[in-house]
């Protein structure tokens, strides 16, 4: 049979409710109580019911985790770095795929059906609109990879920075004319790269391109059609948009960088592979997701705080793929 919270107390020599604040954050009891308590429950092999837990605090303890885009392995750092993270200050993420989602109303119900102490949306690609919905509806929630908003919590990197970023680096590899292929148009991090790519080459021709998703077959497919009449080099919106131009590129008996360049944004692990090496933008991933958490917890502590931007430094990866 499961150990009980009474049977803690009848081996510790104390209360149930002793050894209910034990077990409760914040809640008053001696030094000497507490190590009775923590002994008795190490010797029977006592965990606390968190559910039963919450009851008493108010406080779930979980985090959704909101995300959109599970064909990108980036994808798969970003949860291991934020379920790491949430773990190890002692909450628990809720997973929620919006990939299909349009219903923003019926996702923020589910949340608060869950009773969610606060919200992370992590993803560049969905509106702002969702963050705020959180917001209004009562949720602490932080943007992670959104575009700066004064309204709500967000944490990421200057993607106009980054676009600006990689036209200076086309231009400091001598290419003279270019392209942009972004992933999807509506999606705030996409416009910010394409103006930030334009902005860079101060006026010079760029021929923009959208590919519908942010994977691997959406960049192939997009670069088959950018093939008819190709730019010397493309800023590719993403490593994955770049491993499936590149894909595209060497299929149609072409060469990357001998006969176009590329490069990439994220620094995702195959853009390291020998066979890829892709040039490519960094971003902070782990410095972004740890300002993030720190972020919702802080806001669950002091639902008033006023909205914070926090945006990383990025930093250009010189790999293979330019000339």
């Amino acid at each position: 049979m499961a150990v009980t919270l009474k049977d803690v107390a009848a081996r510790a020599g104390v209360s149930r409710s002793a050894v209910s604040r034990t077990f409760t954050d914040g809640a008053s009891v001696s030094a000497k109580t507490r190590a009775k308590v923590e002994a008795a429950a190490a010797e029977l092999g006592y965990a606390p019911n968190a559910l039963a837990s919450s009851l008493t605090t108010g406080r779930t303890k979980l985090i959704g985790l909101i995300a959109n885009n599970f064909h990108n392995p980036l994808i798969l750092e970003v949860f291991d770095l934020f379920t790491r993270g949430l773990q190890d200050r002692g909450l628990r993420p809720l997973l929620v795929n919006l990939s299909q989602a349009s219903d923003t109303d019926g996702a923020v119900r589910m949340l608060r059906q869950y009773s969610v102490d606060g919200v992370i949306v992590a993803s560049s690609t969905l509106p702002p609109s969702f963050a705020l919905a959180c917001k209004a509806a009562g949720l602490p929630v932080v943007h992670a990879f959104g575009r700066a908003s004064p309204d709500v919590h967000v944490v990421g990197i200057d993607n106009r920075a980054c676009g600006r970023m990689a036209a200076e680096v086309l231009l400091a590899h001598g290419y003279r004319s270019f392209g942009f292929l972004g992933g999807p148009e509506r999606a705030s991090s996409t416009q910010d790269r394409a103006a930030g790519f334009v902005q860079g080459l101060a006026g010079q021709g760029v021929a923009l391109s959208y590919a519908a998703d942010y994977t691997f077959d959406a960049g192939r497919r997009a670069m088959q059609v950018l093939l008819a009449s190709p730019a010397e080099a493309y800023f590719c919106g993403d490593d994955l948009l770049a491993v499936g131009a590149m894909t595209a590129i060497q299929d149609a008996g072409l060469s990357v960088p001998g006969d176009i360049g590329l490069i990439g944004l994220n620094d995702m692990e195959m853009s390291r592979w020998q066979n890829i090496g892709l040039t490519t933008i960094r971003q902070p991933v782990a410095a972004i997701i740890d300002a993030a958490i720190e972020l919702v917890v802080a806001t669950i502590a002091n639902p008033g705080m006023a909205p914070e931007t926090r945006l990383f430094p990025c930093e250009v990866i010189e790999r293979q793929t330019l000339r």
